[in-house]
């Protein structure tokens, strides 16, 4: 029997889900109380349930599936065009419900393990900014009182003990204490950060699909576990190519009267995880001994920029290869199509 397709799109307290009846054809668009709601999916039989893939969608969307459900996550770009006119939850829940029911790619659910190994990227990346903020607000602190700091954190450590005993020979007491204490708290958020990228280990430890794809070159810890946990289920992906185009890292096309032009990188997907990338091409292009023969090439005709760009698109490449496969990573490895 085909499962009924049902919309839903979820909110703080109330739920709205809209269905069409196979019994009476009668359209259902009601609103269902978050304490009601698993209760209205317990006895029913066999949906296809689509939401979008937004804040707590991943935890519905895992309790679902164990009342038997299916369940399918769409971007929200692939539910706006749907949404016709007026803008209400109704409205919404209608056109989750129509985009379900198109040929397209879901979000793949999240295990826990997963979804909390992205939050912990996530605080890591807010005190991250905390820090540098407090690190600027410092150094334009003491450029008041004209010692100028270098850019960078090792500038700053390495001048902050003359600084600040050159500035209390002619500052109040007051003000010293005060910057004393924002120097303190910077380090305190370094303890935090290096807390976080510890647990980060942990989990690595136990995960072979990090310790795999760890072997590539400008991989690291960040990069590892943020894209096992990010992507999912590998297989999801037909080939290493649309991987990487979902992170965004493949030109974007516009074409008409069958001409196709293409441009700079379409920069959709996941932003974090592309940064990451983007970051680590950075480093193999800056530290590498022995390159690989076409980034030499490549360097020679295109811009820096362009060339890790390209980099870090054969990274997303290869992460996917090393995953779908199950094989270890080897450098100087050629695909081969098979005839």
């Amino acid at each position: 029997m085909k499962p009924t397709p049902v919309g839903i799109d979820i909110a703080k307290n109330v739920f709205q889900v809209h269905y069409v009846d196979e019994q009476t054809g009668e359209i259902i668009s009601k609103q269902i109380k978050r304490a009601k709601f698993l209760e209205f999916f317990a006895n029913r039989t066999e949906c296809l349930i689509g939401m979008e893939a937004c804040g707590g969608a991943h935890h519905w969307a895992r309790e679902l599936i164990k009342l038997g459900h299916q369940v399918k996550l769409l971007p929200a770009q692939y539910v706006k065009a749907f949404n016709i006119r007026n803008k209400n939850d109704a409205a919404d829940a209608r056109a989750i419900w129509l985009a379900l029911q198109q040929p397209s790619k879901p979000v793949a659910v999240k295990t826990p393990m997963q979804q909390a190994m992205l939050s912990l990227h996530r605080l890591r990346e807010q005190l991250v900014k905390i820090r540098t903020m407090q690190i600027n607000g410092l150094r334009g602190l003491l450029a008041e009182y004209g010692e100028v700091v270098g850019r960078g954190r090792a500038s700053l450590t390495k001048a902050m003990p003359g600084l600040l005993g050159r500035l209390s020979a002619h500052l109040p007491a007051v003000l010293i204490e005060s910057l004393r204490e924002q120097w303190a708290e910077i380090g305190r958020l370094d303890e935090r950060i290096g807390q976080i990228e510890r647990r980060m280990r942990d989990w690595k430890k136990e995960d072979p699909a990090v310790n795999a794809i760890l072997q590539i070159p400008g991989v690291g810890l960040l990069t590892a576990t943020a894209a096992v946990a990010t992507m999912g289920e590998a297989k999801a992906f037909r080939s290493g190519r649309e991987f990487a185009a979902w992170a965004g890292l493949v030109p974007r096309q516009t074409g008409t009267g069958g001409k196709t032009r293409l441009h700079g990188i379409s920069k959709r997907g996941d932003t974090y995880l592309r940064k990451l990338l983007i970051h680590g091409a950075r480093s193999v292009l800056s530290h590498a001994k022995n390159p690989e023969p076409w980034v030499d090439r490549m360097k020679q005709r295109r811009p820096s920029n362009v060339v890790t760009v390209a980099l870090a698109n054969k990274m997303a490449r290869t992460i996917w290869a090393v995953l779908a496969h199950g094989r270890a990573y080897q450098k100087g490895y050629v695909s081969v199509r098979p005839a």
